[in-house]
């Protein structure tokens, strides 16, 4: 069984954490394969300062290539911006279910921060009936001491999605008895944003130790987010 984690985002730009805390995800879920997704246009975000998503998709690809611990495992895929029309998270676990091998078992991987609003998104309950969730606790987000952030999150999955989960000790994830699985994962803090990225080159701040050089040199050559 070949196990593979969808991992989708605006990636306005890619960065070093979402580097790090791929590797991390794919080592502790033993992954064989992770797809980066991004979105052509994002439903929850303004579009403003949201590069053009050719350009995102190209630092992506630019990205993988120059991190050694992903070349191998890590493919950029274009699905959302062949597709017209808002990215929806739901047509894109669909269509990797109809076109990936009946042998593969894939794992939908998010922040923290994006679950919590998870009730927001089209078709979000059939979300939690076709696929398995690796939930990250991403930093600069969630600062609470322990496992309160963990608590928080089950707090709203039985709110807002199921009474029924629970979290099983054996297995290290929330179960339920109709539904897929949800594993929650905490990554190395690295305090680094897209946000901060792109006001430090509108204010002309070096972004060298933020994003691989390749991704540096594709902003400056295109001017991105000035």
């Amino acid at each position: 069984m070949k196990r593979i984690g969808l991992f989708g985002g605006t990636f306005n730009p890619i960065h070093r954490g979402h580097l790090q805390v791929i590797q991390e995800v794919m080592e502790a879920f033993n992954l064989d394969q992770i797809k980066l997704i991004p979105a052509a246009l994002p439903p929850h975000k303004e579009s403003g300062g949201v590069a053009d998503a050719q350009d995102r998709l190209q630092m992506i690809r630019l990205a993988v290539a120059n991190y050694p611990a992903l070349t191998q495992t890590a493919t950029v895929s274009d699905v959302e911006l062949k597709r017209p029309g808002p990215s929806y998270t739901i047509d894109t676990v669909r269509y990797f279910m109809q076109v990936l091998s009946e042998n593969s078992a894939l794992f939908f991987i998010l922040g923290l921060d994006a679950f919590h609003e998870i009730d927001t998104w089209k078709s979000y309950l059939d979300l939690f009936e076709l696929v398995p969730f690796i939930v990250m606790a991403r930093p600069g987000v969630y600062r609470h001491d322990g496992d309160l952030k963990w608590e928080i999150l089950e707090k709203y999955l039985k709110s807002k999605i199921s009474d029924a989960y629970r979290f099983s000790v054996s297995r290290s994830c929330y179960v339920h008895a109709e539904k897929q699985p949800i594993f929650v994962f905490d990554v190395t803090p690295l305090e680094i944003s897209s946000t901060q990225i792109r006001e430090s080159v509108k204010n002309r701040r070096s972004i060298t130790p933020l994003v691989p050089e390749k991704v540096e040199d594709f902003i400056k050559t295109k001017g991105l987010y000035l």
